[in-house]
């Protein structure tokens, strides 16, 4: 008796062991702690997020990031930039976007909420490492006034291989403009026709853009919806050009009343070589209606046969591993 019942746990045991383990998916959110725009890269076998930290306006004086080999397991990076290294920033350091160039990272950032008259706005820092930690470029800010009626935050940094050249969309309030950044970031580049900021804003925008490539389209995506309520959302349109125009296509992130809501501000990475594609964004907890309750999660973002985004199915569970092999 004794033999069948450690045969049938040992049956069992090794029947469990085949079973998925929710430790090989990433979870959503995939790390503790209320944290918001976050934007996701890729550098060389490893993943990258950066977040703002999802606060009251005056206890948002810092940045952390996380890392991952695989997707599933992250290691919290704490302030990798603050107010101590931004002497004109005191506040509201949102949504970081992150790039390399020459060997060194950069971390735009915005800061102070700014306002017509007002110090403050989108600021760019360096580090010689992803982690950081990072120091300021300028000593001020990289864009400081109101054009075209954006505010200067929310910017992210675009690398067009078509030309090599780096550009910036940015803003809120309803609009949306692009610069040409010079070689070191250290400024503006007029485009040909000698202006400086370009208005690409398309219906339904309120902020948080993002731009990728897939086929030699370019796809940019923007938030829509008021970011402190349910219906937070994610929309986008296909150009032909950096430029636009922008023609709204459809919503592809949204609340589910199963899931989550105020699911917005995202970004994108791309497994270079592979049609693996991940949108991270944030969503806030079903029935939590607190203003900065808001966590990073990662879901899989894919295509139709037409290459137009499919709904994105907000997941409890997250992602699969899925480790990058060096290249």
């Amino acid at each position: 008796m004794k033999n069948l019942v450690l045969s049938i746990c040992v049956a069992g045991a090794l029947f469990a062991c085949k079973l998925p383990a929710f430790s090989q998916t990433s979870g959503n959110p995939v790390f503790k702690g209320w944290y918001a725009d976050p934007e996701g890269i890729i550098y060389d076998d490893t993943y990258w997020i950066f977040p703002t930290w999802s606060d009251l306006y005056e206890k948002q004086t810092f940045f952390d990031c996380f890392s991952s080999k695989d997707l599933v397991n992250w290691t919290k990076h704490p302030s990798v930039l603050d107010t101590a290294a931004v002497k004109w920033a005191n506040r509201a350091m949102w949504a970081p976007s992150v790039i390399r160039k020459d060997d060194k990272y950069y971390l735009f950032f915005g800061a102070n909420d700014v306002h017509e008259g007002e110090v403050g706005g989108i600021g760019v820092s360096v580090a010689d490492r992803p982690e950081g930690p990072y120091r300021d470029l300028l000593g001020k800010p990289l864009i400081n006034q109101i054009v075209n009626g954006a505010q200067p935050i929310d910017q992210f940094v675009f690398h067009d291989d078509t030309d090599d050249t780096y550009y910036m969309y940015y803003g809120g309030w309803g609009h949306c403009n692009i610069v040409k950044l010079n070689d070191d970031f250290t400024g503006l580049v007029p485009f040909e026709d000698g202006q400086i900021y370009k208005e690409v804003t398309p219906q339904g925008y309120v902020e948080g853009p993002f731009m990728f490539k897939k086929n030699g389209k370019y796809y940019f995506m923007w938030s829509e919806g008021g970011w402190g309520g349910p219906d937070y959302s994610v929309a986008y349109a296909i150009a032909d050009s950096p430029f636009g125009p922008f023609k709204r296509i459809a919503k592809i992130l949204q609340q589910d009343p199963e899931v989550a809501t105020g699911a917005g501000h995202h970004s994108i990475m791309h497994v270079p070589g592979s049609e693996d594609y991940y949108i991270v964004y944030h969503r806030r907890p079903l029935g939590d209606k607190g203003r900065d309750h808001r966590a990073t999660c990662i879901d899989k973002m894919t295509f139709d046969a037409n290459g137009y985004i499919n709904p994105v199915k907000m997941t409890f569970e997250g992602v699969k591993s899925r480790p990058i092999k060096k290249r």
